[in-house]
């Protein structure tokens, strides 16, 4: 079975629709696919009339914005009614920061003489409640401020330069709570991502834990063979169960590639088999 429960569309930071997104996900193989779109379930219908169509298997997902000990984390919901009312008002008021905190990172850029970025980034956001970081990265690249995504990130965006800011999101207790109380699992995104200690990691997977969460993600797009194992020994230890997930957003962006996720180690239980 090919799995891959993380990736993006045009409803909040990906470069393209839903469909088409099951469309690449299909031509790699898989054979299990999730739509995980930023606080968002909106493309979750398309996603599945298109995946369905192909013969895969579609699972309800969302990827949620928290805020854990002043830095921001996401957690994965999977598996989830779409329909449940508290879980659509809470990713709501999450969407309602994104236009106040693009707004500020373009006020900051524009002191170190990068101009356009509001407009630009809106502009390239199929879903304006929906811009982020993503966008803005899209537009300094073609404005030619940077050569490539990533470079965006270490150059202006990411934590401790000249364009980030920081946002309180959502607590994490709050966040497994709405998720697990729709009759979805919660997932902690990408650990390896995260820019934390090895002891804060552990401490975030354990209060994660402790909050009702269900998942690691330990194949992940993001992250290399060393810390897929390294977080396969860490779900097992906290008893967990196991992800996988390109993140893919969009093709030839940071070399993630749409439902290729690495394989997970033998030793994990994978999420997928707790599903009805």
């Amino acid at each position: 079975m090919s799995v891959d429960l993380h990736c993006h569309s045009t409803i909040s930071d990906g470069a393209h629709r839903p469909s088409e997104v099951m469309t690449m996900a299909h031509e790699n193989g898989t054979t299990m696919v999730s739509l995980t779109d930023h606080d968002h379930t909106g493309g979750l219908a398309e996603a599945r009339t298109a995946a369905e169509a192909l013969g895969m298997r579609f699972i309800n997902g969302t990827e949620a914005s928290i805020t854990w000990r002043g830095r921001s984390i996401h957690i994965v919901g999977l598996n989830f009614d779409d329909q449940n009312e508290a879980l659509l008002a809470h990713q709501a008021r999450v969407r309602s920061g994104r236009i106040e905190r693009l707004a500020r990172i373009s006020e900051k850029l524009a002191k170190k003489g990068i101009d356009g970025l509001y407009e630009g980034a809106l502009a390239l956001a199929s879903n304006p409640e929906m811009v982020g970081r993503a966008h803005m990265a899209r537009y300094l690249m073609q404005a030619g401020h940077v050569k490539h995504m990533q470079q965006a990130f270490k150059k202006y965006l990411g934590e401790g330069k000249p364009g980030y800011v920081s946002h309180d999101w959502a607590t994490l207790e709050d966040t497994v709570r709405v998720i697990t109380e729709a009759g979805g699992m919660a997932v902690i995104a990408h650990p390896g991502r995260y820019t934390v200690s090895a002891t804060a990691l552990r401490e975030l997977v354990r209060e994660f834990k402790e909050a009702g969460g269900t998942g690691i993600e330990v194949s992940s797009g993001s992250h290399s063979l060393n810390e897929v194992i390294n977080f396969a020994l860490m779900a097992d230890k906290f008893e967990l169960y196991a992800s996988a997930g390109s993140d893919f957003h969009a093709q030839g962006e940071g070399g993630r590639k749409m439902g290729c996720p690495p394989e997970l180690p033998k030793i994990c239980r994978p999420i997928w088999t707790q599903f009805d």
